[in-house]
Order: C-alpha cells, then sequence, then structure tokens
C-alpha cells in the first residue's frame, strides 16, 4: 500500500474520530445544561436562533453564577425572614396590593443577603436561573402581576404572593443544609475540645487525690 495512502486514511480516522468526540461532547453538554435548567433551557433555545446559541448562553451564566459569592443564610437569619413574610402574609388581607409589592421586596432583600446583584430585573432571572430554575417561571408570573398590582384583581394579587412564597422558600432553604452541617462539626468540635479538657482535668483531680506512698529503703 502505497505510502500516501496510509497517511491519507490515518487522516481521515483522525477526522472522523474528532467528529465523533465533538459530537458526543456536545449531546453530554446539552444534556447537562437541560437538567440543570429545566424548562429555562427550552425557553432560552425559544428565544435564541439555534440550540448552539442558547446553550452558550447558558454557559455564560453558569460562568457569571461561579463569579458570585453565593452564600446561605444563617439559622437567625432564615428566622428573621420567615417572621418577615408571616408579617407581609398577614398584611395582604386587608391591603393585598401593598402586600405583593412589600413581598417583592422582601424576595430582593433575601436575594441581596445571599449574594445575588439585585439591579436589573432580566440580570436577576438570568442569576437565578442556575440554581434556582425550577421556581423561575414563578417569579416571572409574580413580577408581572406586581407592575400591574394597582389595577389586578384580589384573586391575581393572591396568586402573586402564592408564587412569591414559592421562590422566597425556594431561596430561604437552599443551602440550610450545609448551614446546618457546618454548624454541627463546629458544635462536635468545640464539644470535643471540653471534654477532653474535662477528662484532662478530672484525670489530674483524681491522681492529687490519691495518696502517694514514697519509699523509705526498704523498711
Amino acid at each position: 500500500m502505497p505510502t500516501w495512502l496510509i497517511v491519507l486514511i490515518v487522516v481521515v480516522a483522525v477526522a472522523v474520530l474528532g467528529a465523533v468526540i465533538w459530537l458526543v461532547t456536545q449531546e453530554m453538554q446539552r444534556k447537562r445544561l437541560q437538567q440543570r435548567f429545566g424548562p429555562e433551557y427550552d425557553r432560552a433555545v425559544a428565544e435564541q436562533d439555534s440550540p448552539r446559541a442558547a446553550q452558550r448562553e447558558l454557559a455564560e451564566r453558569e460562568r457569571r453564577h461561579k463569579e458570585l459569592d453565593i452564600r446561605p443564610l444563617s439559622a437567625s437569619a432564615r428566622e428573621r425572614y420567615a417572621r418577615e413574610w408571616a408579617q407581609v402574609q398577614e398584611k395582604f388581607v386587608d391591603q393585598p396590593a401593598d402586600a405583593v409589592g412589600d413581598a417583592e421586596r422582601l424576595l430582593n432583600s433575601l436575594m441581596a443577603e445571599r449574594g445575588y446583584p439585585t439591579e436589573g430585573y432580566e440580570q436577576q432571572l438570568a442569576d437565578l436561573s442556575v440554581r434556582h430554575a425550577k421556581t423561575l417561571e414563578h417569579y416571572r408570573a409574580a413580577h408581572t402581576a406586581q407592575q400591574k398590582r394597582d389595577g389586578a384583581s384580589t384573586e391575581d394579587l393572591r396568586d402573586a404572593m402564592v408564587r412569591y412564597r414559592t421562590v422566597f422558600e425556594d431561596l430561604l432553604t437552599d443551602g440550610a443544609d450545609e448551614t446546618r452541617d457546618h454548624d454541627r462539626d463546629h458544635h462536635d468540635r468545640r464539644n470535643g475540645h471540653d471534654h477532653d479538657r474535662a477528662d484532662r482535668h478530672e484525670t489530674e483531680r483524681q491522681a492529687s487525690a490519691t495518696p502517694r506512698t514514697e519509699s523509705n529503703g526498704g523498711r
């Protein structure tokens, strides 16, 4: 077989292998993004010129999200926000439109404390979509109702409150397990140190209380 033919076969084989690897990589990327973003993936595909463009946008959201300092709330902060939300819900009975506005402001405050930038509604959606894609449609619907709350019916406002609560609870509890594990580890380490110190003190106390037998030259 001529050398040039061998070289051609090798080149074609390498090209085919490269194409297969590229296709497999793209399919894995598509599945990963679909799994992570859920319905937000389909929305991005519908809004972009092609699936590839949508995937690039979603990958860019992930890149930006990694640069954010997203942090879980402390237990005390979660309790404080839960109390404030309860107050907003109570306000809804007499002032539904104002309560919906308060709900969005409280949600923005929660986002900010978690580390999410709150300037620009569209950017909020993009940032939240990385970890909270499942509740993002609730946020869109609630925000739309909040924008026209003065002319909305009580039922529309009630629906907005329910949707805000869904997003609020998602943000409130996300990372709570990490905080509890951290607090538990800290508690265990501290208690373990305290126990060790207490055991050491007890050993020293017992040793000092034990009569000593002195040698007197065999007498």
